[in-house]
């Protein structure tokens, strides 16, 4: 069955630049939209930026139950090529990064351990707003049989700073509940992997992200203790809720993913 029309203003997008390539990844029910500004300040950089739309997202919430966490996994790889073919040099000085927001920081995250990258070669990663595991509650053990039940759940108040941004911000006003199931397998998957995940990292995480209501608050540190990595970072936000490139901290956001991809080319 053929999907929807792409909603307004929520497209995929490219810039063309340079050698090293920025893979951006949106969120869970977003858009490419919130990872677009971001992207144009890594194309003012000089960098070629592709945002990908990933399956069943910007189209109408009844899309998403259908996907499972491996066709995201692969919209990654298709990315990848694209960005890959772009960025090409006769002297193979390409360098590509993947960078995400939180369920694109797990598929990024995914996406640099070793069994990826020996295929699918990286030059570093940024995961921001991720998730290490689901809280602890009793309606996610028994999400297989609810989800019949209730297919979605509204979403609760925002953590936005920036109002103005909100207004525009697209994405699915629910929470379709099927897609948790394969939220909750991806999550696991990203815990028995961590320690393959040999390729620079840099973590941001918002002091005031409020999503630690559905994941576990101490994720940026959980997931920095598990990479394999040597090189990697972490960095908290200030002022900062679960949408940081687009937030209004997100000129510290993007100043603080260039300069760690500036470091990381620089050697």
């Amino acid at each position: 069955m053929l999907e929807p029309n792409i909603i307004p203003t929520a497209e995929p997008f490219f810039f063309p630049g340079g050698s090293t390539g920025c893979l951006l990844v949106h969120g869970y029910t977003g858009a490419p939209k919130e990872m677009r500004k971001l992207g144009e300040f890594l194309a003012s950089q000089g960098h070629t930026v592709l945002g990908i739309r990933l399956s069943g997202h910007a189209t109408r919430p009844e899309d998403l139950p259908r996907i499972r966490w491996r066709d995201w996994i692969a919209d990654v790889e298709s990315g990848w090529h694209v960005l890959k073919d772009a960025v090409s040099t006769s002297d193979d000085n390409d360098r590509i990064f993947v960078i995400g927001l939180s369920m694109g920081g797990i598929l990024s995250l995914l996406f640099s351990s070793d069994c990826f990258t020996d295929r699918y070669p990286l030059t570093g990663a940024i995961a921001m707003s991720t998730p290490y595991a689901l809280r602890s509650d009793w309606r996610l053990s028994m999400i297989d049989m609810l989800h019949y039940i209730q297919p979605h759940v509204e979403k609760g108040a925002s953590d936005w700073h920036d109002p103005a941004e909100a207004a525009g911000h697209v994405e699915y006003p629910v929470y379709p509940t099927r897609p948790i199931i394969e939220l909750r397998e991806m999550l696991a998957e990203l815990r028995n992997t961590l320690h393959n995940i040999n390729i620079p990292v840099l973590l941001m995480h918002g002091r005031e992200d409020t999503s630690g209501e559905f994941f576990d608050p101490l994720s940026m540190e959980q997931i920095y203790a598990g990479l394999g990595t040597k090189i990697k970072q972490m960095l908290w936000v200030e002022d900062c809720g679960h949408n940081m490139p687009c937030d209004s901290a997100r000129e510290e956001v993007f100043q603080s993913a260039a300069a760690f991809i500036e470091r990381i080319i620089s050697g």
